[in-house]
């Protein structure tokens, strides 16, 4: 099955054109988990702001079957 990973934060939504396949609902949350902590790694180095954003991850009809908010990604202790 096709997802695709939109990028919310706040009010905006950044659209996910493409999106991936992959096996299974599990697989594409997975997968958007190490995204984000890339993602948050690169913001971090460049010394920017971490503020709420999370993965929507929909089907091909537009469905939301999950979210990953980028705070999940990471461990403070």
């Amino acid at each position: 099955m096709r997802y695709y990973f939109h990028v919310r934060s706040h009010e905006k939504l950044a659209r996910d054109p493409e999106g991936a396949e992959f096996e299974t609902l599990e697989a594409a949350c997975d997968e958007a988990f190490h995204a984000a902590r890339e993602i948050l790694a690169e913001r971090l180095v460049r010394g920017e702001v971490i503020d709420g954003e999370i993965f929507e991850i929909t089907t091909e009809n537009g469905e939301i079957v999950g979210t990953v908010p980028f705070r999940a990604v990471v461990r403070m202790q």
